[in-house]
């Protein structure tokens, strides 16, 4: 496996490649990004990793300092994955200019986006730029962050990109606690609460789909037991998959998407659901 750098040692090393996969992370990997690496491994070759912490994507008071920055174990992972790449840029290489991505749908400021002001365009910048560099045929995102997938699908239709994009489900520990690089912020007791979130998102959808129509009553009884837990709450959303706008009656095919504050850290999750 090699690891580079520079956009220039990168574009010699992809030279003459038509099946190139991709896979975007900020390293501090775990084993859903790992569970990325063996899902798209048979998708394209070679496989490229890039790990770089973005820091257009972080808002002020966030944790872009304190994020984790583990490249070597990272690398014995991906290695071990079967990994072909590795591309690791520095901020310089990344960015020789200031420059965002503005051409963003009106949901980039809806949910996550409301409370992370400046948010997608940091990380559609980011991809695009990557899209750009390695030039994949195919890249791959987890549905873990439900609404940075739905936006670079948007993204990827409207620069008519030839990517294909591969979605991931999930990668939750035993208790059902969705696998994230920020979960290593958790106190013990934080980490022993956290499965709540997950937990109502199941209820939340175990009623949608027996048939209940009340959103907004499903979504306040969660609110009030995160709440009532300690949880400081985002939101707490029914959504139509198609759009991630809020459901007509008639849609049939939902997600539920969820973002709270559990001391420190913030968790993100959500749970697809079809109306009973």
């Amino acid at each position: 496996m090699r690891v580079i750098h520079t956009v220039a040692a990168l574009r010699d090393a992809l030279a003459g490649a038509t099946t190139t996969a991709l896979i975007p992370t900020m390293g501090n990997l775990h084993a859903g990004h790992i569970a990325l690496v063996e899902q798209i491994r048979t998708h394209g070759q070679p496989l490229v990793a890039s790990i770089f912490v973005n820091p257009l994507q972080f808002g002020a008071g966030e944790d872009f300092q304190r994020y984790p920055r583990t490249l070597a174990a990272d690398c014995e992972r991906l290695e071990a994955a079967g990994c072909d790449i590795v591309f690791a840029p520095d901020a310089d290489e990344m960015y020789p200019e200031p420059q965002t991505f503005q051409v963003l749908p009106p949901l980039a400021d809806e949910l996550c986006g409301a409370f992370r002001p400046g948010h997608f365009a940091g990380v559609a910048t980011v991809v695009l730029k990557l899209f750009n560099m390695v030039r994949p045929a195919t890249a791959i995102f987890g549905k873990k962050d439900y609404q940075q997938l739905f936006v670079l699908k948007g993204m990827t239709r409207q620069f008519n990109l030839p990517i294909r994009i591969l979605e991931a489900e999930t990668t939750r520990a035993a208790d059902g606690l969705a696998l994230s690089s920020r979960n290593g912020y958790l106190s013990a007791a934080e980490r022993e609460e956290a499965p709540r979130l997950y937990r109502l998102l199941q209820r939340a959808a175990a009623r949608i789909a027996a048939g209940e129509r009340d959103f907004a009553a499903i979504e306040r009884a969660a609110a009030d037991e995160l709440g009532a837990h300690g949880w400081r709450l985002d939101y707490f959303s029914t959504r139509d998959r198609r759009t991630l706008l809020p459901p007509a009656r008639e849609a049939g095919e939902l997600a539920i998407l969820a973002a709270a504050h559990l001391g420190n850290t913030r968790l993100i999750d959500n749970i697809e659901v079809a109306r009973g």
